[in-house]
């Protein structure tokens, strides 16, 4: 198959045991270390899997470099969150091996998120399709997108119909902490982007958000959890319009104070 999983990890010591071992089908596990402090990589040593240390600039640059470090002819990333299966190896060695695949250079995976520990299909959260299992030699990143990074392929992507599980949002502080830093990261975006607050962004847009998540993808299916996720994503639209209009008032506070 000459394929590798790999695993971007930080301090990633409650998870990275059963993340190796779900991927243990792989003819090589390495994990990517951004320099945990804690027990990570003498736990993925135990567990059988390669270790490499590479210092942290964002996703899209680890990502980038992880491939060049590698040899193997496909790469499958896997989050140290994220969990695959004997089903999906199956697939994955299926499609790789498959002659009629040959230009086919990546393949989209999709993700059963838990969210607070409830599994989630609705609300924008499923099929969440994530571009994962690579043709190392014909994928690279965008080294300007510093999250929610984005791969190129030098040719044709296909869709896996076995999921990865991901285990997302352990609880409402752990959703609102990453929530926060997308937040921010976003407002940040829209105004190097030139993008400037209007008034009606303070309720449109939330309303929007809630509406598009709650209604036209369904969260209503998933009952009080689907509205509270929804009410959750409307707030941080809110919230990222604050942010925005904080960047745009920034230079005229420094000409003020500089008079």
């Amino acid at each position: 198959m000459n394929l590798v999983a790999i695993i971007l990890t930080k301090d990633e010591a409650v998870h990275i045991t059963d993340c190796i071992h779900s991927v243990a089908w792989a003819d090589r596990v390495l994990v990517y270390d951004s320099g945990s402090t804690d027990a990570t990589c003498a736990l993925a040593k135990a567990a059988g899997a390669d270790v490499i240390f590479h210092a942290w600039r964002n996703y899209a640059d680890q990502r980038e470099s992880a491939l060049q470090a590698v040899s193997e002819t496909w790469v499958y990333f896997v989050d140290a969150d994220e969990r695959s299966s004997f089903a999906q190896a199956a697939e994955i060695q299926q499609r790789i091996s498959d002659p009629l695949s040959g230009e086919v250079r990546g393949y989209w995976v999709p993700r059963d998120n838990y969210i607070m520990g409830k599994l989630t299909r609705h609300a924008g959260w499923y099929p969440d399709y994530q571009l994962r299992l690579l043709q190392r030699e014909h994928a690279h990143y965008d080294l300007t997108r510093d999250v929610h990074e984005t791969v190129t392929l030098d040719g044709a992507a296909g869709y896996l119909s076995t999921p990865l599980i991901h285990y997302n949002y352990r609880d409402l502080a752990h959703f609102i902490g990453k929530q926060e830093g997308y937040t921010d990261y976003a407002a940040q975006s829209l105004f190097k982007q030139g993008i400037r607050v209007k008034p009606q962004n303070y309720v449109l847009q939330p309303l929007r958000q809630f509406l598009w998540r709650f209604v036209t993808l369904h969260g209503y299916r998933d009952g009080l959890h689907g509205l509270r996720l929804s009410g959750l994503m409307a707030w941080y639209e809110f919230q990222k319009y604050v942010r925005l209009a904080r960047l745009s008032k920034k230079p005229r506070q420094f000409k003020a104070d500089s008079g």
